[in-house]
């Protein structure tokens, strides 16, 4: 299966390959393009990839999730190209037999591929501007740019 996709991803078609007996817990993830961000309207969003490099990345981050919570299956898939508003940029599913290892994989899965994968996100907004993003999850605990505004705001 490739990891990037140049076509509109639909998980309800990848969701439907999780029915297995073995598989108590099914977590999937989907990352939504919102209409607004730094307080400004968006139009859409257009990613790019390095795409060899994120592939073997992208597997090699779904080969150590499975083996680390002993997932039963596992897939992420992440859109490259234009992406309208509410529509899918990235996808994670996991498969286990319980439902911590599926939720914890699932959280592992994503921050992984948004602070690792050579996949690059622009934004575009209404007022005609447009900005490059990190492709990072910066309200993650473990984020630098968390931790500096977790400071700020104690220092204010």
């Amino acid at each position: 299966m490739k990891h990037i996709s140049h076509t509109p991803i639909y998980y309800a078609d990848l969701f439907s390959d999780f029915r297995d007996p073995n598989s108590g817990a099914v977590v999937l993830f989907s990352g939504e393009v919102r209409d607004n961000n730094k307080g400004k309207a968006v139009t859409h969003l257009e990613y790019e990839a390095y795409e060899p490099m994120a592939e073997k990345m992208i597997t090699e981050i779904l080969e150590t999730a499975t083996l680390k919570w002993q997932l039963n299956k596992a897939v992420c898939v992440h859109r490259v190209g234009p992406v309208s508003i509410c529509g899918c940029a990235i996808v994670v599913i996991t498969g286990s037999g319980h439902r911590a290892a599926a939720y914890e994989a699932n959280r592992y899965i994503i921050d992984r591929v948004k602070n690792e994968v050579p996949i690059w996100k622009h934004e575009f907004f209404a007022d005609g501007t447009s900005e490059w993003g990190q492709n990072c999850d910066c309200s993650s605990p473990s984020h630098p740019d968390h931790q500096h505004k977790h400071e700020h705001n104690h220092a204010e």
